[in-house]
């Protein structure tokens, strides 16, 4: 039985409701949990970033790391930029800090190396893998993919979550934004999604809904 783009809408609209409340502006999250799957299975790694058609409905931090031409299109884009020259001052403290602040971090491909090295312990832990950017890409369709993108990541658990969006945004525009994030992971784990996946929804403080299949 399929799951529809109504039965998503109706578990949103839960799922707000009961999470409602709050004083700060919540996250709405996707939530995706496997039965009968090798967790260890390279279908159930997950290290990757969805474009959603409707956006995240807040602001998307991200830094460019590069130089050279590279650094004054960043520049140019107002976008947060970091040098090699200033990558290698940062202490470890620093690191930490910038790792904390932003959610992408677009990497010259010559960079890469370094940031690795000085970036990559804080990176790490928190997940957000330094995405390598070639001399002539286009970087601001890049960022502007990244900045209305979410990520999915675990490790080697049973389950996969991400965010969809926030709770003011249209129901209609977060389901939509579910329904791309469900494709992806339905190609990726290539078989249906029918008794071997259960789907949720939540907003950061609030229960989760389940999404009922037709």
């Amino acid at each position: 039985m399929p799951l529809t783009k109504e039965a998503l809408a109706d578990a949103i609209s839960k799922a707000i409701d009961l999470g409602a409340g709050r004083n700060f502006k919540q996250s709405v999250e996707l939530l995706f949990a496997f039965t009968g799957f090798d967790r260890k299975a390279p279908e159930m790694r997950f290290r990757d970033s969805v474009f959603l058609p409707k956006g995240l409905g807040k602001p998307v931090r991200i830094l460019v790391v590069a130089d050279g031409d590279m650094r004054l299109t960043a520049q140019r884009l107002g976008v947060s930029v970091l040098g090699t020259d200033q990558l290698r001052g940062l202490s470890k403290r620093e690191a930490r800090r910038t790792a904390r602040e932003y959610d992408w971090f677009l990497v010259a491909t010559e960079a890469m190396s370094l940031t690795g090295r000085i970036l990559g312990p804080a990176l790490g832990p928190r997940g957000k893998a330094p995405i390598p950017v070639p001399l002539h890409a286009n970087l601001e369709l890049l960022i502007k993919q990244y900045s209305n993108s979410t990520r999915l990541r675990n490790k080697e658990q049973n389950w996969v979550g991400c965010r969809i969006g926030v709770e003011d945004m249209a129901v209609e525009d977060l389901a939509e934004n579910a329904m791309t994030v469900i494709e992806f992971v339905k190609n990726k784990i290539k078989r249906p999604l029918e008794g071997s996946v259960r789907i949720y929804v939540k907003t950061t403080m609030g229960p989760p809904v389940e999404v009922l299949y037709a």
